[in-house]
């Protein structure tokens, strides 16, 4: 049995426990990604649909907001 002690200085008797690692080819293999990671993948594909969109809009009407719905 062995014992441990944490950086309070309190003692544990029981058995440590590992420490919990996930590699990161695993990480990128199942998708393991943070809360911001997957904000700012979504924030910069909805920037690049924007961006086709005016494109899109100015080539076909030569007004890039809605079609020149509204006089733009």
């Amino acid at each position: 049995m062995t014992v441990t002690t944490n950086d309070r200085g309190q003692q544990n008797l029981f058995a440590k426990e590992p420490q919990m690692y996930v590699s990161q080819t695993d990480a990128e293999r199942y998708g393991y990604e943070s809360y911001a990671e997957r904000a700012e993948k979504l924030n910069g594909r909805t920037a690049m649909v924007g961006f086709v969109a005016a494109v899109v809009s100015y080539a076909f009407s030569g007004s890039v907001f809605f079609f020149g719905a509204f006089g733009f």
